[in-house]
């Protein structure tokens, strides 16, 4: 995920994987898991998913990052096995505690699936060997940087390929989540929206990640983005507001990005409340790793960099 440079503290992680041998609310209740913050399981001191829930009410969480374990083979990193190891374990936590989750394929940095899958019907055998795993209901294609998201023939190759897992997998939901400017989608954003229609894709929800935009106000920048994009659904696919919204999600990053953006927890509070009165289709953040105090820690992989509760961003996003 474009976490900028926690993403350059990511890519680090990430390179040096890939060489390594409560009750639900109604939004939870809607299929594909509307309200997923990311938990990263390779990074930053993930914490128990379990005792997140009880401490938090969430239900859900988009576990980050499916990568290339070789060609076009799926795994964890690229670097850990679909089953058998510590991503396993933390989804079955998560089901056995009422919970449901949503792998995230790609991200900012690593080796992925994308570029390595020579067909987007490979790509969707790909994606298909995930979703068979672990008897999924919604997965997150996170397409970023200029291997997969800026490359055009990659793009269409990642629509296509999800064409093809909705055809297979009735009730999928599928997500795609990119960058963004202030305004709405850039060249390459407007262009995936093109394509996903042209391309017969059928995404479910197309979700922003409204940051690093060296902006001191995340509140109006992420509405001014949220609405660009939702001009852009209107007028792509002849949607009304009302259903633009509903395929419109947010990614925020908890307290400060990597550009020393301030997302407060009353500013998340106020970004939860806004999209549950419009009533978008995702509520996430980067990431649960991170939903920890540290005031004057900076940005790290452990902890927001603000002063706050434990789980707080998270105990917030149930809300929605």
């Amino acid at each position: 995920m474009r976490r900028g440079s926690v993403l350059a503290v990511l890519s680090v992680v990430a390179a040096a994987a890939a060489m390594l041998p409560g009750g639900a609310s109604s939004a939870d209740e809607r299929a594909g898991s509307p309200a997923a913050p990311y938990l990263f399981l390779g990074w930053g001191d993930p914490p128990s998913p379990a005792a997140v829930m009880r401490d938090t009410g969430i239900r859900s969480f988009t576990m980050a990052f499916v990568l290339s374990g070789g060609g076009c083979s799926p795994a964890w990193d690229s670097a850990r096995p679909l089953t058998g190891g510590v991503d396993e374990q933390a989804i079955n936590e998560i089901k056995a505690a009422g919970g449901d989750i949503v792998p995230s394929f790609g991200g900012w940095s690593g080796n992925k699936l994308g570029p390595n899958c020579s067909s987007p019907e490979a790509l969707a055998g790909a994606y298909q060997q995930v979703i068979d795993a672990y008897g999924l209901s919604a997965i997150d294609i996170d397409i970023e940087n200029t291997d997969e998201f800026e490359n055009e023939t990659v793009q269409d190759r990642i629509l296509t390929a999800l064409r093809i897992v909705k055809a297979n997998n009735p009730g999928l939901r599928t997500i795609v989540t990119f960058g963004t400017g202030t305004t709405g989608p850039n060249y390459y954003g407007n262009r995936l929206v093109d394509q996903a229609k042209a391309l017969g894709a059928n995404i479910d929800v197309f979700t922003i990640m409204p940051f690093d935009f060296g902006s001191s106000d995340i509140y109006t920048d992420t509405v001014g983005a949220a609405e660009g994009l939702k001009a852009k659904l209107v007028s792509t696919f002849g949607w009304s507001d009302a259903e633009a919204y509903g395929h419109l999600g947010i990614s925020g990053m908890n307290g400060l990005s990597d550009q020393q953006e301030l997302t407060s927890l009353d500013t998340w509070t106020r970004l939860r409340d806004w999209a549950s009165g419009v009533g978008l289709g995702r509520l996430a953040f980067w990431a649960v790793n991170r939903d920890r105090g540290c005031p004057g820690g900076g940005v790290t992989s452990t902890c927001s960099g603000i002063d706050q509760p434990d789980w707080e961003f998270t105990r917030i996003t149930a809300g929605f």
